[in-house]
C-alpha cells in the first residue's frame, strides 16, 4: 500500500473541521503510516493535543519557542523528516500566511521551511472560501505546488448555511495522499494541464439561465486521470453535481466569461484540454430583476451575444500550451464539423462524440469517441468515461514524450 511506512506530518489548524483530523489520524494508522501532530493554538481550542497524541501515538508539537522541542531546531527537523505535509482543516488564515510566507507561529514557520511536498484540505465558511483574497491565496498556493483535497459542498457546522467549504472527508484525504506517493510511473510529472469541465450557466435574469445537459464527469475524469500520472492540473468547472476531482486543483465558474479568464490565468501550462460545453450564446443584457411574465402578453424577445470562445483562444494564444485538445459535442455530420473545428481552433486533436438524445451520452457515464488529428482519424469503443479519461490522459503523455 502506498501509505505503508510513510511518514505524515499533519498540521491541524483552528476551524471547527478539526474534530475530523481524529478520524484521519486513525485512517493514517490503520494503513500503517506513521503520524507527527502540529497543532496550532486555534486547533487547540476545538481538540485536545491529548486526544490526538494518543490516536498518533507519537508526541503532539504546539509551541515555536519550546526549549525542548527546538533546541535542535525542531521545527526544521519537521519540515523535513516526514514523506508528507498534510493540512488538514486548512483555515483560510493559515492559508493566507501559506500564500504570502509569514511565519508567525509553529505551524506557519513548519510550511515555509518544508521540503517535501504539501497537501491541504481547506475548510472554512463558503462565503470565506469564495472571498477573492482566498481564491488568490488558493491559486498562488497552487502555482507554489500546494495540493489540494476539496473542499465539498454541504452544509455548514454554524447551521442555516450550505456551501462549497466542507473540509474533505478522512477516506478523500487518505486517497489524495495515496496519489500523491504512489512511486508507480509518472509520465506526466512536472509537467502542467489546465482542464475545463462541465457547462456554463448564461444568466436570463436572478432565476433563469441559459445551459447545456454536460455533467462535467468527462472533463473531470480526465482532470482525476492527468493528476494521476503526474501532472499539476487546474481545472475549471462550470456548475456541476460532482465533486472535485482529488488532486487537483479546481477554480468553480458559472459564466463563459469568468472560464476564460480563469484559464487564461493560468497560462502558460504544458497541456490544455478543454471539455466544457460552453454556451456559445449569452443574453446581451441580463436581468437584475425576475423578468415577469404579464398574461396575454407575448413574451419580450431576448436579444443574444457571443460568448467568447475558450478553445480558439488558447490554440491561438501567445502563451499557447504544448498540447491543445478540444471536444466537439455533435448531432450530425460528427467528423466533418470535428475536423472543421481542428482546422480553425488552432487545436492539435479534436476529440468528438455524438450526443444526440438516444446516445444518452450527455449527461451519462459512457462515451464513445473519434479522436480526429490532422491526418488521421482513430475510433475508440463504448467506454465508461473514467476509461474513456485514462486512454486521453496517456495518449496526452505519448504525444509530449514523442515532442521531447
Amino acid at each position: 500500500m502506498a501509505l505503508t511506512g510513510k511518514r505524515i506530518l499533519l498540521i491541524i489548524s483552528g476551524g471547527i473541521a478539526a474534530y475530523k483530523s481524529l478520524d484521519l489520524i486513525r485512517r493514517l494508522r490503520e494503513r500503517g503510516a506513521a503520524v507527527r501532530p502540529v497543532m496550532t493554538a486555534g486547533a487547540q481550542q476545538f481538540v485536545t493535543p491529548l486526544a490526538v497524541g494518543a490516536l498518533a501515538a507519537d508526541h503532539v508539537f504546539t509551541d515555536l519557542f519550546s526549549r525542548e522541542d527546538e533546541q535542535d531546531v525542531g521545527h526544521i527537523r519537521l519540515a523535513r523528516d516526514c514523506d508528507l505535509i498534510v493540512v488538514a482543516p486548512g483555515t483560510a488564515d493559515l492559508m493566507a500566511k501559506m500564500a504570502n510566507g509569514l511565519a508567525d507561529d509553529l505551524a506557519s514557520t513548519v510550511l515555509l521551511a518544508a521540503g517535501r511536498p504539501v497537501l491541504i484540505a481547506p475548510a472554512m465558511n463558503p462565503k470565506m472560501w469564495a472571498h477573492p483574497a482566498t481564491r488568490r491565496n488558493a491559486e498562488t498556493l497552487s502555482r507554489d505546488g500546494v495540493h489540494f483535497v476539496g473542499p465539498n459542498a454541504g452544509e455548514m457546522a454554524e447551521g442555516g448555511e450550505a456551501g462549497l467549504g466542507r473540509m474533505a472527508e478522512a477516506l478523500e484525504i487518505v486517497a489524495a495522499m495515496e496519489t500523491l506517493l504512489d512511486d508507480g510511473e509518472k509520465p506526466l510529472a512536472g509537467k502542467t494541464a489546465i482542464v475545463t469541465s462541465g457547462p456554463t450557466h448564461e444568466p436570463i435574469d436572478p432565476v433563469r439561465y441559459i445551459a447545456n445537459r454536460s455533467s462535467g464527469r468527462q472533463g473531470h475524469a480526465i482532470a482525476a486521470a492527468l493528476a494521476a500520472l503526474g501532472a499539476r492540473v487546474t481545472l475549471v468547472s462550470g456548475p456541476v453535481t460532482i465533486p472535485d476531482p482529488q488532486g487537483v486543483t479546481t477554480i468553480h465558474v458559472e459564466r463563459a466569461d469568468e472560464m476564460l479568464d480563469a484559464v487564461i490565468s493560468r497560462l502558460p501550462a504544458d497541456i490544455a484540454v478543454m471539455v466544457a460545453a460552453v454556451a456559445d450564446w449569452r443574453v446581451a443584457a441580463s436581468s437584475d430583476q425576475k423578468i415577469k411574465k404579464k398574461t396575454g402578453e407575448a413574451p419580450s424577445p431576448l436579444q443574444l451575444a457571443e460568448n467568447p470562445d475558450i478553445l480558439k483562444t488558447v490554440g491561438h494564444h501567445a502563451k499557447r500550451p504544448k498540447l491543445v485538445i478540444g471536444f466537439a459535442a455533435e448531432t450530425q455530420t460528427v467528423e466533418a464539423n470535428a475536423r472543421t473545428k481542428l482546422q480553425t481552433k488552432g487545436a492539435d486533436l479534436i476529440v468528438a462524440n455524438d450526443v444526440s438524445p438516444a446516445t444518452g451520452i450527455m449527461g451519462g457515464a459512457r462515451n464513445r469517441v473519434k479522436i480526429i488529428g490532422p491526418e488521421n482519424v482513430e475510433e475508440w469503443p463504448d467506454l465508461s468515461k473514467d476509461e474513456v479519461a485514462g486512454r486521453i490522459a496517456t495518449l496526452i503523455a505519448e504525444r509530449l514524450l514523442s515532442q521531447g
